[in-house]
């Protein structure tokens, strides 16, 4: 399984909003991924995701995590595959 999902709140303040696109955009920076897509999965989330090499998933994953914590987004993002 090369996809990665990310569950992002939908209503978020400029802080939370400026980091998430600081996220996205260093993922494809790194080299992750070239496109993150975005569907709607309720009222709530919006459900991003995208493909990366096998050999990379591991990496990313804890890229994202390690993110998701400096960046205090425990509340606004969560990794579910």
């Amino acid at each position: 399984e090369r996809a990665i999902k990310l569950k992002v709140r939908k209503e978020l303040d400029g802080r939370q909003q400026f980091n998430i696109i600081k996220l996205k955009g260093s993922l494809i920076s790194k080299g992750y991924t070239e496109i993150i897509h975005i569907l709607d999965q309720d009222d709530e989330y919006h459900i991003n995701s995208f493909e990366t090499s096998v050999e990379s998933t591991n990496e990313v994953k804890d890229f994202i995590r390690a993110f998701i914590t400096s960046e205090n987004l425990t509340d606004t993002v969560t990794v579910f595959k």
